[in-house]
């Protein structure tokens, strides 16, 4: 580490408590603590003390626990402060600790620091911080597989196969003379094919840890005026997205998370498919169609008057989105021996009629999404997915490669692949895409 200074914080969450915790880490910890304690600490031992100011007035009385490197989170010396959960207490607490040599830490650099003194790597530190967000039983249980480095342990079985193999292919290149099928050609084929299927179902598995952690990506999508806004207004159950009788009124994405049992459903607002509109409506549809794109469900809205001409609008944009609700909105308006498709569900959004159905259907999906999951489900991000997808298209080039006997080429694929494993773990990284993990941290952790 660069930065060996001791930075201090509030560990537990804002607001009032009966406990609340200042957390210390680096060279100077024991030293301030014992400063603030005014006695000798003892690691891992529990200190009753009173914590002191500079005119050795009591701050508060709690309890101070000390932690000798490299047995402790980060891997350095910490000390934790456990005070009444005032937060004037905790706040004058950080500021004496501040005063005798510390200094604040930055958001998630306590987490920072055991990835870079190697108590945690890369994924797992990014546990850390799903552990603390989950919303859920299954999703916290998730997420304390990842941080048990089960995810990790996944990928990095598959990185040090590929390493392997990439050592025998460069080792190949020396004798170019030969064919490769004299050099182990036929044995590298199969673990490349055992591989690349290796690969797949951890992709697999990880796109479904993302599912649980962020919940169901559902994108309302359908024709203008068929009522998608007056839908998110009343699944949201608040005033959200601007609702007129003018086609095109929504011009850009609208974003708005609801919880269904327990688990998360992402609902974006996008604006109406049709032919034409002017430049501004053309840019909305096109981040409609991006936003698609990424959409785990489509909620796609007609109006229930004529669903038909609806429908051709939008087949072609759903096409690649796995998960599909048809809401045939304004049912109000129809006479009351109008049919109803079986594939559809009517509903009102201004009148509520129908809303009963969809609630349970998106009950439904959320919860099957969370249940397909499993017991053994570890939490990934959506970095971790593009990751391993990227490792698996260098790993396909890296086979058709091989059969080619572009050796060199094979070599560099396989290299490639590798390095995109080592993005997730941190194995491999940059200090940009440290910053931005840890930065959505909480400041003390």
């Amino acid at each position: 580490m660069t930065d060996r200074d001791t930075i201090a914080a509030i560990a537990t969450a804002p607001g009032a408590g009966g406990v609340g915790i200042v957390r210390l880490s680096g060279p100077k910890s024991r030293a301030i603590a014992q400063t603030l304690a005014a006695r000798e600490l003892v690691p891992r031992t529990a200190h009753y003390v009173r914590f002191r100011d500079e005119h050795d007035e009591t701050i508060d009385d709690g309890i101070a626990l000390y932690f000798a490197a490299p047995a402790s989170y980060t891997g350095e010396d910490v000390v934790e402060l456990q005070a009444h959960g005032s937060p004037a207490v905790l706040h004058e607490l950080v500021a004496r600790c501040v005063a005798l040599g510390a200094r604040r830490a930055r958001p998630g650099e306590f987490s920072e620091r055991a990835f870079l003194e190697g108590r945690l790597d890369l994924a797992q530190a990014e546990a850390v911080a799903d552990l603390i967000a989950a919303a859920d039983v299954r999703a916290a249980r998730a997420a304390r597989r990842a941080l048990d480095g089960e995810f990790s342990r996944r990928v990095d079985a598959i990185a040090d196969e590929l390493l392997a193999i990439r050592v025998h292919v460069e080792a190949a290149i020396d004798f170019a003379d030969e064919p490769i099928d004299t050099l182990g050609g036929e044995q590298l084929r199969v673990r490349l094919r055992d591989n690349a299927f290796a690969l797949d179902e951890l992709l697999k598995a990880a796109e479904r840890g993302r599912r649980l952690r962020d919940g169901l990506h559902a994108v309302i999508v359908g024709p203008p005026n068929a009522g998608k806004s007056s839908l998110l207004n009343v699944l949201a159950g608040s005033e959200r997205a601007i609702v007129t009788d003018i086609a095109g009124t929504t011009r850009d994405l609208l974003h708005e998370t609801i919880r269904i049992d327990g688990v998360e459903l992402t609902l974006v607002d996008t604006a109406g498919l049709r032919e034409g509109g002017d430049v501004i409506e053309r840019e909305g549809m096109r981040r409609a169609r991006g936003e698609l794109q990424r959409a785990d469900l489509a909620l796609v809205v007609l109006d229930a008057r004529d669903p038909e001409g609806g429908r051709a609008a939008v087949i072609d944009a759903i096409a690649d989105v796995p998960l599909r609700v048809w809401v045939h909105n304004k049912a109000d308006l129809l006479d009351a021996d109008s049919p109803q498709p079986q594939d559809a569900l009517h509903v009102s959004a201004r009148t509520g009629a129908g809303l009963e159905s969809l609630h349970a259907r998106l009950r439904e999906l959320a919860q099957g999404n969370a249940d397909a999951a499993g017991e053994g489900a570890f939490t990934a991000r959506a970095r971790h997915v593009d990751a391993l997808a990227i490792a698996r298209e260098h790993l396909a080039q890296a086979r058709i490669e091989l059969d080619r006997e572009s050796l060199d080429l094979a070599a560099e694929s396989l290299r490639l692949a590798h390095d995109a494993l080592g993005e997730i773990t941190g194995r491999v990284h940059a200090d940009d895409l440290l910053g931005h993990i840890f930065s959505s941290f909480c400041i003390g952790k």
